[in-house]
């Protein structure tokens, strides 16, 4: 075997250009083949993670048809319960509940329809990250009477700055409507246009105030110390506790689960088509090369070298050329990937599009070991199905027949 190595590694430097060209070619294909998989993991997972940390959190709770009806008397019953068990629940990191209704947004130009979010800012602060997509302002804990915040867009398609007034009108529990001024304290932006158009926060006990007479809450969004423990607990809180219904991040979310699925399936296809690319490369290279070398193999097998070491001497020649140009193309990959992640790349030229579907405009690649060795696994596979057809070229070369022909 140590000679068949040594043999075959010769035979691939024997021309030079040649075998320089197709390492080029598998160097590039996989730098290009593992960027992209590191920018479309890393915008999935950003875009992911987004949602999660600022919005949804691990799993929800709601009346079993309030995201369906969304009408202000679905609330949660026996709230007390239920954050009862949540303290209590060692899986559970934190937890918030949140009063939720539709309404009309009026400013002195024109009055657009949103949902309107009171949220406890000391809680909301350790369940989400939301406060940290204020870009200028206050949140809604400051000392004015009765602060609001807005997305950005929302702002600027209403021509309000922070300190002006702004009347919020929706229908309370009993189902007459409430209309109250509120005091425009600062600005979010989410990353999501659609969703900074159509949201605004205040304080729970603002709303709270306004909706009923008691305490109401409509969703209680919790934070898991580990979010693959999230199915188990929405499972035991269905269980527990009747007159609502609770659910994953996932279930709440379906599209984030179509991009989980999505990124694997691209992961997938990006993969498949650089390595056929490459593995018709390799078969062109191989055979070129078996035609030149067809006299010495037959001389070979006539001097009693067995076609089962000619068949592995062909197959070792390729294999050894694309684990070279693999590890180099998978080392430059790797560095670029960490250059881009620590730098990210900037689509600011696409920001309007992109912000439109909540997608980030700076992307940070990531790309995992597991991703690593299994583009690693399937370059060594293609290899070796590209490289079959030529092996059994030489493994079935005449000696007598190659005389003749020379």
């Amino acid at each position: 075997m140590k000679i068949l190595l040594k043999i075959a590694w010769r035979n691939i430097w024997r021309n030079k250009g040649r075998s320089v060209a197709l390492l080029t070619a598998i160097v590039i294909g996989l730098w290009a083949g593992v960027v992209t998989v590191g920018l479309m993991t890393g915008l999935l997972d950003q875009r992911i993670d987004n949602l999660i940390d600022s919005e949804i959190a691990h799993l929800q709770a709601h009346h079993p048809e309030f995201r369906e009806e969304h009408r202000p008397e679905m609330v949660l019953p026996d709230v007390t319960e239920l954050t009862t068990w949540l303290d209590e629940n060692q899986s559970v990191r934190s937890y918030t509940a949140r009063s939720i209704v539709e309404g009309m947004f009026q400013s002195p130009i024109k009055t657009s329809g949103v949902r309107i979010m009171g949220v406890d800012p000391e809680r909301e602060r350790n369940t989400t990250t939301f406060h940290e997509n204020l870009v200028s302002g206050d949140y809604v804990d400051t000392d004015i009477r009765n602060p609001v915040i807005l997305g950005l867009e929302l702002a600027e398609e209403h021509n309000i700055e922070i300190g002006n007034r702004i009347v919020l009108t929706f229908e309370q529990l009993d189902g007459e409507l409430a209309s109250a001024a509120f005091n425009v304290s600062g600005f979010f932006r989410s990353g999501s246009t659609h969703y900074d158009r159509g949201n605004v926060i205040v304080h729970i006990m603002d709303l709270q105030e306004l909706l009923s007479e008691k305490p109401v809450f409509h969703e209680i969004a919790v934070v898991l110390h580990d979010i693959e423990e999230a199915e188990s607990v929405v499972m035991a809180i269905n269980e527990q506790f009747d007159g609502l219904v609770a659910q994953t991040w996932d279930q709440l979310s379906p599209e984030l689960g179509t991009i989980v699925l999505l990124g694997s399936f691209m992961l997938f296809i990006v993969t498949m088509i650089i390595m056929i690319a490459l593995a018709f490369g390799i078969l062109n290279t191989m055979l070129m090369a078996l035609f030149e070398r067809i006299r010495e193999i037959g001389m070979l097998i006539s001097i009693g070298m067995s076609r089962i070491r000619v068949f592995f001497m062909i197959v070792l020649e390729a294999v050894m050329l694309t684990i070279t140009g693999a590890a180099v193309g998978m080392l430059f990959a790797w560095g670029t990937i960490a250059i881009l992640n620590r730098e990210g790349v900037d689509l600011a030229l696409f920001a309007g599009g992109i912000e439109e579907i909540g997608w980030p405009t700076v992307i940070y690649p990531a790309i995992t070991l597991g991703e690593f060795f299994s583009i690693t696994v399937v370059v060594i596979t293609m290899t070796l199905l590209a490289t079959l057809y030529p092996a059994y070229k030489a493994f079935r070369v005449n000696p007598m027949e190659v005389e003749k022909d020379t």
